[in-house]
């Protein structure tokens, strides 16, 4: 997939760039393998806001995407590549041999007709999805599972993959995008090769209109604020943040503070991530 750039008839053009879209098949989604969800904009099921800068946007539908991916040994043909405006990977659509279809995480390489297959003894090839101790030690995954027969969580978006670097006992140890080894159980599942949609990193939205259409509002700066509502605020003119660091809008420290509490996982944690890949 290449990277458009527009040519800036309008201010907002200068320094936008976007998908070709070269990949896509099928413009249309599968009407049965598709939700309708209204927008929360950032609240939870008390209507107290939990994400800050959430509202507006385009009405999307959204897709239901197979993570478990169960029907092992049964051949699904690719029937079209198609855009999920949900999330940054594209999607593959499946016809299976029984007549079922279903919506995949469309890995890089895979086209248009191909078979793809899930279970223990296939072959290994990008797009197959079988367990990991079935995968040699080196391949690039994604769409791993952290819990065996709970469906892939990790390793998702596009351009990511993972990749498995030893197997040990009845665990494996696989290094995620961010640079951090984990220890994740052998007879989990993952899908063999890298996602697509590579260059989704390199699109600049060019403009504070197509932020909004994706459901993102403004982000006031704390330092332009009153003191009453951020610690950042208050002073005659600019002012440094002051000795006790970057703080949240309730006085909490942010920016690199750490904030991860489960301690019962950190066992499978071999390495931490690096500080280049955050």
């Amino acid at each position: 997939m290449a990277v458009k750039k527009y040519k800036p008839v309008t201010p907002g053009q200068r320094n936008m760039t976007g998908y070709t879209f070269e990949e896509i098949t099928k413009s249309v989604p599968e009407r049965a393998l598709i939700v309708s969800l209204g927008s929360h904009a950032g609240r939870n099921s008390y209507g107290r806001v939990t994400v800050r800068h959430r509202g507006g946007g385009v009405r999307r539908y959204v897709r239901i995407v197979d993570f478990k991916r169960e029907k092992h040994g049964i051949p699904a043909k690719v029937a079209a590549i198609e855009y999920d405006p949900g999330r940054t990977a594209r999607l593959a659509l499946l016809f299976y041999a029984d007549g079922e279809k279903r919506y995949i995480i469309a890995p890089l390489g895979v086209k248009v007709g191909d078979t793809l297959l899930s279970g223990p003894n296939i072959e290994i090839r990008p797009g197959n999805y079988l367990p990991i101790a079935n995968i040699p030690v080196g391949t690039m995954v994604h769409n791993l599972e952290i819990q065996e027969g709970k469906g892939a969580q990790l390793v998702r978006s596009a351009g990511t993959s993972a990749q498995l670097l030893a197997k040990e006992g009845e665990f494996a140890q696989i290094r995620m995008p961010s640079g951090e080894v984990r220890l994740i159980r052998q007879t989990c599942y993952a899908t063999i090769g890298q996602v697509g949609n590579l260059d989704h990193s390199n699109i600049k939205l060019g403009k504070a209109g197509r932020k909004r259409h994706l459901g993102i509002r403004p982000t006031v700066r704390g330092s332009a604020m009153s003191p009453r509502d951020h610690p950042h605020g208050g002073g005659e003119g600019r002012q440094p943040i002051g000795k006790p660091g970057p703080r949240s809008p309730w006085g909490k420290p942010t920016l690199g503070y750490k904030t991860r509490k489960n301690k019962q996982t950190d066992k499978y944690i071999v390495r931490r991530r690096s500080k280049s890949s955050r």
